[in-house]
């Protein structure tokens, strides 16, 4: 309603005017009666920007100590962060590593900006970035630099802080109360029993000097922790504002989180692809050696034998299966040929032998007969065709 009474109010020279229809007053509309009231008011404007001011001063004090609050604990908590310190080492360590025999090998430092660029580097097969690497790295390796994250939790407020916003409002509330404290010296006496403005503005001016001289210090304060954390980070406060550098390190601090929960759930996937894999293969041996049972008991079944392993495993040992033996049709053919070969001797025998001893060819075809095998053959001529060619 101030706020609307003060935009809305006339000028001096129209409430003069107004001031002057007093005698007028019960001939005069609302809002022209409202008028003449308020004309009759001696230093109308400062009196409502006053109260203004008093009515939004808790309001503009809200806004301003957190804000520095934030940005002064977020400065401690940098400068006492020892495991951020060790990963920015373990940052310079891989990028000098990788920069090795190039312009920026052996570097001494990097910016803080550098720190949200880390995740632009990639690997070859573009699954992985240098970010995510370090990440594990300090899973694997340094786990207590992953609470790093834990030690700045006043960086997130911190980066939403404009100092400069900051400043403007400090000192706008300075300059406010010290016009504040003028306008009450020359303040004319109070008109009436119930102008208790001077009174009510005296004691808000004493409160409110005391709680902006606090803010004030704690705001110099602030503006000091900055200055020392730019010393110990090798950056110049003035040319990167305090938004833009917890800005860059809140940024940071959620991609190293985010990167810590994508290499587990890499690690999770390829997990389940390993055991899939060892799973799939269990099956595939067991439905080998399911097929290889499955086969050795039909053979069993087959021959009503029992061991058969085991016999092929001696006769493999012994040599017995290497040992031709002779079928029945080899035993045949051979004893074919040993009765062609009798009887053949028995007819170059006869050819031989004197025509006038006739009793001595029945004697040899009777020994012959003793000693040649029993097999069946008539003449020479069916011997050969009952017989299978033989090579010589």
């Amino acid at each position: 309603m101030v706020q609307n009474l003060i935009k809305q109010l006339p000028e001096q020279e129209q409430l003069n005017v107004l001031a002057e229809m007093k005698d007028e007053y019960d001939d005069l509309a609302e809002s022209e009666q409202f008028g003449v009231v308020m004309s009759s008011v001696k230093k109308l404007k400062p009196r409502l920007n006053a109260i203004l001011f008093k009515l939004q001063f808790e309001e503009l004090m809200n806004n301003i100590k957190p804000d520095v609050v934030s940005v002064t604990a977020a400065c401690e908590e940098l400068l006492k962060s020892q495991n951020f310190a060790q990963l920015l080492q373990i940052i310079l360590l891989v990028g000098n590593y990788m920069n090795a025999g190039s312009r920026n090998a052996g570097a001494f430092g990097f910016s803080i900006s550098y720190l949200c660029k880390l995740r632009d580097t990639k690997s070859a097969d573009q699954k992985m970035t240098l970010l995510h690497f370090l990440a594990d790295v300090c899973q694997e390796q340094y786990p207590e630099v992953m609470h790093f994250t834990e030690e700045l939790i006043h960086v997130e407020k911190a980066s939403r802080v404009s100092a400069d916003t900051l400043q403007k409002n400090v000192d706008q509330m300075g300059r406010q109360i010290s016009g504040l404290e003028k306008d009450i010296e020359t303040f004319p006496p109070p008109q009436s029993d119930k102008d208790l403005f001077v009174e009510k503005m005296t004691s808000f001016v004493s409160s409110a000097k005391e709680q902006y001289e606090k803010v004030d210090l704690m705001h110099k304060s602030m503006e000091k922790q900055y200055e020392d954390l730019g010393k110990f980070f090798v950056f110049d406060p003035k040319k990167i504002s305090v938004e833009e550098f917890f800005g860059d390190l809140n940024n940071f601090r959620n991609m190293f989180q985010q990167a810590v929960k994508e290499n587990q759930k890499r690690k999770e996937s390829e997990e389940k692809i390993r055991r899939a894999k060892l799973a799939r293969e269990k099956a595939e041996k067991e439905k080998e050696e399911k097929a290889k049972r499955s086969q050795l008991l039909d053979i069993n079944a087959e021959g009503d034998e029992t061991g058969i392993m085991d016999g092929l495993l001696e006769a493999l040992q012994s040599g017995a299966a290497f040992r031709r033996k002779r079928g029945p049709r080899q035993a045949a053919i051979r004893r074919a040929g040993n009765a062609v070969t009798s009887i053949l001797a028995k007819e170059l025998m006869q050819e031989s032998a004197p025509a006038a001893s006739p009793p001595k060819k029945h004697k040899v075809q009777e020994e012959g007969k003793k000693e040649e095998p029993p097999v069946e053959a008539e003449s020479l001529e069916d011997l050969l065709e009952a017989a299978p060619s033989r090579s010589s």
